[in-house]
């Protein structure tokens, strides 16, 4: 049985904070969560753990359960994908020299996306995107702000399409990991490697299939079901995946912060019925792997 309360779901597994492009230190993304009714939060910040250790001590004041996690970057023939790593060891050294080096291609794509933006007259984009960001982490997120807030755009929405975005003028493609590669650093590390807001990708039926068969092949264990962004026909359509390819379900806000319009914490859809939690997959389980 889901543990639900009304709309609020005591689970919610993925979360951002100032360490990547969320806009909420981690006790405060903790406190928030727990006024909201969550008991169990992941904080899943883009390729980075910075945040776990003040985010845990923070949860143990208010009695709350902390998920240590990231969402990691990954490309998969030619598109950028997210995977959520759950439950992992934040210590282990394979993974952080794996986020280290995304972290690194962050920092040059920022400096491509600056310089694109300088050559159309946008001057000291780079070092306006820099000021924004107050962790390890330069996103497109902290573009958006500053191009929103220098009157280069209107919103979020025209920054995507018309500066950030394939065919944008600033467009400067990621060089992630790949799928592999980032599947291993999560098992490596004792975590569950979930797909993020898989709605969110085009991929067509074939590909999602290939993708989905690839993705357990390796040793991928979930799929976020309920996401922030997902309709209640994409959390029916992906619990109905998950039960055909034997994969857990998990439930995430995706939240980045009060200022973007987004699904709050623990404001999600119910899990459809017939699905596996994720949670399932470690709560009183010594591996879901097998030897």
């Amino acid at each position: 049985m889901l543990h639900q309360l009304g709309q609020i779901l005591y689970y919610d597994l993925h979360s951002h904070t100032y360490y990547s492009d969320g806009t909420l230190s981690p006790t405060e993304l903790v406190q928030r969560a727990h006024t909201n009714g969550v008991k169990v939060l992941a904080l899943t910040d883009h390729d980075v753990t910075h945040g776990l250790a003040e985010a845990t001590t923070a949860a143990v004041g208010l009695g709350l359960t902390l998920i240590p996690g990231a969402e990691i970057s990954v490309t998969w023939e030619g598109q950028t994908l997210h995977i959520v790593a759950l439950n992992i060891d934040p210590e282990n050294r394979v993974l952080q020299a794996g986020l280290a080096n995304l972290r690194d291609a962050r920092v040059a794509r920022a400096q491509e996306i600056g310089r694109k933006l300088e050559k159309k007259g946008i001057a000291n984009a780079y070092a306006g995107a820099q000021a924004y960001a107050r962790g390890a982490i330069i996103s497109r997120t902290h573009f958006v702000h500053f191009l929103v807030d220098n009157g280069h755009a209107r919103d979020l929405k025209q920054v995507f399409k018309a500066f950030l975005n394939k065919g944008g003028f600033g467009y400067a493609p990621g060089h992630w990991a790949s799928l592999e590669e980032a599947v291993c650093w999560i098992k490596g590390a004792g975590g569950c490697a979930v797909i993020a807001h898989p709605a969110r990708y085009k991929l067509g039926a074939a590909k999602l299939r290939r993708l989905l068969n690839e993705f357990k092949e390796i040793g991928g264990v979930g799929l976020e079901v309920v996401a922030g962004s997902h309709s209640p026909d994409d959390c029916f359509r992906f619990a109905r995946l998950t039960q055909e390819f034997g994969f857990f379900a998990s439930v995430g806000s995706d939240y980045h912060g009060p200022i973007h319009a987004w699904t709050d914490l623990g404001r999600l859809l119910p899990l459809p019925d017939g699905c596996r939690p994720i949670w399932q997959a470690w709560e009183g389980a010594t591996s879901i792997y097998p030897n």
